[in-house]
């Protein structure tokens, strides 16, 4: 029994969860989803390989522990899990039929962001920066 002192309001206990596991399953279902995004994207491997900053047999490895249901990830590979599902989120709001999406990814942008390339030219720089700057970009112009 928890003792709490009076005229105090003590926050109900969280529920005691191993954060490795915890993690580990959150990244199984973020690269899950993520796979499922760049399948509506139309991403090759190697694109998707180099969005998430790896080598496409990494993320064929990732593949198989995440359908397992585990994955353990570096925190850069979180990052940029984290900035694919807000882009995704993003677009689906701004654009909400997959064809606008992929046009919009796929086809030179005249915003100074984008210098007449196409967004997902510059996803593709391989830099985590990029993912944020796009993601930054989408949030700014949905308000």
């Amino acid at each position: 029994m928890r003792l709490v002192p009076i005229g105090i309001d003590a926050a109900p206990a969280a529920p005691e969860r191993k954060d490795g596991d915890w993690a580990a399953r959150r990244n199984a279902v973020g690269l899950r989803q993520v796979l499922s995004i760049a399948q509506g994207w139309q991403l090759g491997q190697a694109e998707l390989a180099r969005l998430l900053g790896t080598t496409p047999r990494t993320v064929q490895r990732w593949r198989a522990q995440a359908d397992g249901g585990r994955l353990e990830l570096s925190a850069d590979a979180v990052e940029r899990l984290s900035y694919l599902l807000g882009i995704h989120k993003a677009l689906m709001i701004l654009l909400p039929t997959p064809d606008n999406q992929r046009h919009w990814l796929r086809h030179a942008n005249t915003d100074a962001l984008f210098g007449g390339q196409a967004p997902l030219a510059r996803l593709l720089s391989g830099q985590v920066a990029d993912l944020y700057v796009v993601r930054r970009y989408l949030d700014g112009a949905r308000g």
